[in-house]
């Protein structure tokens, strides 16, 4: 949302006549280009950046391989603490062209969308990095692999297979489980007579 405000704003009112004279449209960051493409462009990256990672949120869950889970968290963790650079950028530049910029007639009628972009550009560095953060903390909980796995089970090697679990209540409420392969085998159970050749 911060980034549509940011290049919303600077696409819709931070270009303005210099006089009434003048047809051309400048922006009102100091009259610099560069501001206003910057900001523009960081924007939109940001915004379809969001769009994909919450996609693949949604389809974390269904991504099978271990590696691929693991480079989805790297990429989110890579891009967040990009975007927070690149938005640290955007606000530094964009506060450093407002102060330069001399009010004028048509500078005073975008000043609004140019103090929000600047704000909003200020906000997105918080959430971005704490995106990241987030990101990272995803990263180290995978690292002990139960982010990677689907099924999680007890970390005890030695502990027992879950049992099935119970049904409508007519059956007991304990679950049996035998332990494997100590059961005797009885050399001639009974019904069976040994053939005598």
């Amino acid at each position: 949302i911060f980034s549509i405000v940011v290049f919303g704003s600077i696409v819709n009112e931070c270009y303005v006549n210099k006089d009434s004279q003048d047809p051309e449209l400048l922006c009102i960051f100091n009259e610099n280009e560069s501001a206003c493409s910057y900001g523009i462009a960081v924007g939109i990256i940001a915004f379809f950046g969001c769009i994909f990672f919450f996609v693949v949120d949604l389809y974390f869950q269904q991504i099978s391989s271990v590696k691929d889970r693991k480079r989805a968290v790297l990429l989110d963790l890579g891009f967040s603490g990009f975007l927070s650079f690149l938005w640290f950028v955007a606000f530094c530049f964009l506060a450093n062209q407002w102060q330069r910029t001399t009010m004028s007639t048509g500078v005073s009628q975008g000043a609004d969308a140019a103090q929000a972009a600047i704000t909003f550009s200020f906000f997105s560095i918080i959430v971005w990095v704490a995106l990241a953060v987030k990101a990272l903390q995803r990263y180290h909980l995978g690292t002990d692999m139960s982010l990677f796995a689907t099924d999680q089970f007890a970390a005890d090697p030695n502990a027992a297979y879950p049992g099935y679990p119970t049904g409508s209540g007519i059956e007991s409420t304990e679950t049996y489980q035998s332990p494997p392969f100590t059961e005797t085998l009885d050399a001639n159970p009974k019904g069976y007579q040994v053939p005598a050749y």
